[in-house]
């Protein structure tokens, strides 16, 4: 690939902590100008200029990206994906980085993404769908639980419910179709449980090649022990340790499958596809994809990663990423999580936040803002989850007492964490058939 050096200028959609962990990796790259970060929050302010901007709304993307000159545009979360944000901007001669509307359907449409895997043979959960209550409280009361019910749209991360219990299962089904997860729910996918460790694998791809990232492994659930209601995730760490060579190479397997499936389909996938697996007795399954990167573990994947991302990510939007050979850092990576009380359920924002440049003067520790904005002149609490605090570390140990001791030195009111993530996967493969 010809060593290109021209600055280009750079529009990112999106304002989580993903989108800060995108931003401060675009804005360190020699071939980055202007970074625009739409909307962005309290920390991307740092990295670039955040604009208000519809991120939506494909024509208004389209427009802003024309008339600023914009080489690049990188969509962070799911909404703009499925919106077709990437279709305009690609029909208006921009590169974009990130699938257009059909592929998109990867993570809008758990039955499309199902169907999908049917037909390329990819190992996953038996399922049943269904567009009416009736059938599918039928389905649970046949299969018994354990089982999982999921809104087949965008849920903001909340439509999946693990029913342990028939009782529970059949709860959930009443709550898909009652209208609680809007018109995410008309549709509802039920598969069986699976169960061991999950695993996230996120790759660059082109739609024609694949060049995998560092595995992942995010903590879901709000509380310690893995209990509580599900999150968008409370901490997560980089690279996986209990994962074997037999079950990575069969990970990145299912990943050149999928998108060559998706190729064979018609539909071109230039982006980021996320691979959620759980690692089974009888090997690695798929739980879901997703259309980007995820949230939490961008923040943990990114700070490996050596490469400069605007020429990956250009190689991904001009279909050259054949002539790009990814490279990580040996350290280890591990995050917590800081929360507004009460999330995943209600909580109030506001909260004057103190203590972030302390975190970040420590070595090897950055700070991602997620729910922060600037009121005032002061930087307060704007969401659920506020910050991912990030340290490297030359062993997994390491990276993650250093995460701690940062997290101790941020305050806000009603500041809560979990401490213990990563410390199953420290006692090894055993502590999950505990």
């Amino acid at each position: 690939m010809k060593a290109d050096t021209q600055t280009i200028d750079i529009l990112l959609l999106g304002s989580g902590g993903r989108e800060h962990a995108l931003a401060a990796k675009l804005a360190a790259s020699p071939r980055a100008g202007k970074l625009y970060i739409a909307p962005g929050n309290g920390g991307t302010a740092s990295c670039g200029e955040n604009v208000v901007l519809d991120d939506c709304d494909p024509a208004a993307v389209a427009a802003f990206a024309q008339s600023h000159g914009c080489g690049l545009v990188v969509i962070g979360p799911e909404a703009p994906l499925v919106a077709g944000v990437a279709d305009a901007v690609r029909a208006a001669g921009i590169p974009c980085f990130g699938p257009g509307a059909e592929g998109a359907q990867m993570e809008g449409s758990k039955l499309f993404s199902k169907q999908l895997m049917e037909r390329a043979g990819i190992p996953t959960a038996a399922y049943g769908s269904f567009t009416d209550e009736a059938s599918a409280l039928a389905y649970v009361r046949e299969q018994g639980a354990p089982l999982v019910v999921k809104a087949d749209g965008l849920a903001a991360g909340k439509g999946v419910i693990v029913a342990t219990e028939l009782e529970q299962a059949e709860e959930a089904v009443r709550e898909c179709f009652g209208g609680t997860f809007g018109d995410a729910g008309n549709t509802v996918v039920i598969e069986e449980m699976l169960v061991g460790p999950e695993c996230s694998l996120l790759a660059f791809t082109d739609g024609k090649t694949v060049r995998p990232m560092a595995t992942s492994q995010d903590h879901k659930r709000a509380l310690e022990g893995d209990l509580g209601p599900n999150t968008g995730g409370m901490g997560v760490y980089s690279p996986v340790p209990i994962v074997t060579d037999e079950e990575h190479a069969t990970m990145v397997k299912v990943m050149e499958q999928t998108v060559a499936e998706l190729a064979a389909e018609g539909i071109d996938y230039r982006g980021c596809l996320y691979g959620g697996f759980m690692l089974t007795p009888a090997g690695p399954k798929v739980l879901e994809f997703n259309a980007r990167f995820g949230d939490p573990e961008t923040q943990v994947v990114l700070p490996r990663l050596k490469n400069d991302l605007v020429e990956v990510m250009l190689a991904c939007a001009n279909c050259e990423l054949d002539q790009i050979e990814l490279d990580w850092r040996g350290e280890w990576a591990v995050a917590v999580v800081l929360t507004s009380a009460g999330y995943p359920g209600s909580y109030e924002k506001g909260k004057v936040i103190t203590g972030i440049a302390d975190a970040e003067a420590m070595e090897n520790v950055t700070v991602y803002h997620a729910g922060t904005a600037v009121v005032d002149g002061q930087l307060v609490t704007n969401g659920g989850r506020v910050l991912a605090v990030t340290a490297l570390g030359d062993t997994f140990e390491n990276a993650r007492n250093l995460a701690y001791e940062a997290c101790e030195k941020i305050d806000f009111e009603g500041k809560t964490l979990r401490h213990d993530i990563g410390l199953r996967a420290l006692r090894g493969r055993d502590a999950w058939d505990a």
